[in-house]
């Protein structure tokens, strides 16, 4: 019999529309976490601006009201909100329709705890378990659930994010801000709420377009060109990008130069340390630069695997400040356990107005030469080229101080160099992550480690045929 296939990656389910992703599927995932909520229940749902959106959320929504769950619609909003409205209304759970950063042909559907955590690895589970079984809660017609319109949560999110800064500091540096949204969800919330913030707000990319005209939802420095000349042109002080659905951020400095993600993080994360909690969470492919920034101000830090939910699990065991992973995505416990990308550049905002500008504070960081690669590799094969990876690597390597396989295989070298191998849990790649005491050696283990993972692809490929 064959097996079943996975619906759960590492953040939700995602995948191509019609392909992988359909209404079928949101049909049957509704009742499959109504089937594992228990009816009654309350669900709040939301979804960015992909133009498959609404035909997720009718079919899931359907399901959920089939199943006797009450359903709170958001409409088009950035997944922070989904996770702060359902904490907020106490709500049983949250639903995001969204793919993120990915493409617009493809999409997901993320599920939210009513802390406005992200569902677990054991909670999807046990989600996927009920959905194969095809084993649903079927309550009277008289039972079945009714949709509540909640737009004026959002008023309340943006009244209490902004109380999360100091925007008498921002107002008084006069930040100039130029806002790149990528036409996702946070298109219409974010520049509003950086100039409520006080700041003059030059918006990029705020036309809400699922179809992402502007620029893949990604943000990172091939995806930003325009961002980043944007920012020099109107002599701004800093530059903002989300993704597809706004949980994620990523800066570019005064000089039009996108900030080095594992900097930007070890700047918020030295940041919120405090007398009091100096504990900060992130995950295994963090740069050596978050250890130097936080041991300069006594903090710890723990890393854990990659993905929000991993990062939140472990802020909230660990009673962390702060945690966060170099993507961007970052969680601010004082404020929702779900990972907002606007809170993240309104609190990067505020460091620039206190402590100057964003290029010194992150020329002041030291530099580890940093590479981060993506090898094409079916879903499929790409677990098979896993299998025996430790081995493969601890045989081609010298000098190894440090084997770390919490999530994929992670070797720190006597030198301190480090490179970590580990499957795409949302897209067809296996990743190689690594910093090297120099550029040479950063290349070294770049090209052995490519090499390795090129060699057991086509070995698995050549045994397979």
């Amino acid at each position: 019999m064959p097996s079943k296939k996975k619906l759960f990656g590492t953040s939700g389910i995602r995948g191509k529309i019609k392909e992988e992703v359909t209404s079928q599927l949101a049909l049957n995932v509704g009742k499959a976490l109504a089937t594992y909520l228990g009816s009654p229940a309350n669900v709040v749902i939301g979804y960015d601006t992909r133009t498959t959106n609404q035909m997720l959320e009718n079919a899931i929504i359907a399901g959920l009201l089939e199943s006797g769950i009450n359903v709170f619609k958001l409409g088009m909003v950035p997944t922070p909100l989904v996770g702060y409205a359902t904490n907020k209304l106490n709500a049983d759970a949250g639903i995001m329709i969204t793919a993120s950063h990915n493409p617009s042909e493809y999409n997901g559907i993320k599920l939210w705890n009513k802390n406005g955590m992200a569902y677990t690895p054991s909670q999807e589970e046990e989600i996927e378990k009920i959905y194969h079984s095809n084993k649903f809660i079927k309550p009277q017609w008289e039972n079945i659930g009714n949709i509540y319109h909640i737009e004026e949560l959002i008023d309340d999110y943006v009244e209490e994010i902004l109380n999360k800064v100091d925007t008498t500091a921002i107002k008084e540096a006069k930040l100039k801000v130029v806002v790149d949204s990528a036409s996702g969800a946070g298109s219409e919330l974010s520049p509003l709420i950086f100039r409520k913030a006080g700041c003059e707000v030059i918006s990029l990319n705020s036309q809400a377009d699922g179809f992402f005209p502007g620029r893949n939802p990604e943000p990172n420095n091939a995806n930003l060109k325009d961002l980043k000349k944007v920012v020099i042109a109107t002599k701004a002080d800093l530059g903002i990008a989300h993704d597809g659905d706004a949980d994620r951020m990523i800066s570019v400095d005064e000089k039009g130069r996108v900030s080095e993600f594992d900097k930007l993080l070890a700047i918020i994360s030295k940041n919120m340390v405090n007398e009091s909690n100096k504990k900060i969470i992130t995950t295994v492919d963090a740069g050596l630069c978050m250890d130097d920034s936080i041991a300069s101000v006594g903090g710890k830090i723990i890393r854990t695997k990659v993905g929000d939910v991993n990062v939140a699990e472990a802020i909230i065991d660990e009673k962390a400040v702060f945690g966060g992973e170099p993507s961007g995505t970052w969680i601010h416990p004082d404020f929702c356990m779900c990972p907002d990308g606007i809170l993240s550049g309104l609190r990067i905002a505020e460091i620039v107005a206190k402590n100057g500008s964003l290029s010194q504070l992150l020329d002041n960081i030291k530099d580890y030469p940093n590479i981060r690669e993506k090898i094409i590799c079916s879903k499929e094969e790409k677990y098979k080229v896993m299998k025996n990876m430790e081995n493969l690597l601890t045989d081609a390597f010298d000098n190894i101080d440090n084997i770390n396989s919490i999530d994929g295989v992670r070797l720190t070298f006597t030198d301190g160099s480090w490179v970590l191998v580990r499957p795409s849990g949302t897209e067809d790649y296996v990743r190689i992550t690594l910093e090297g005491k120099t550029q040479e050696i950063a290349e070294y283990i770049k090209n052995k480690t490519s090499a390795i993972i090129k060699r057991n692809l086509n070995n698995n490929y050549n045994n397979n045929y």
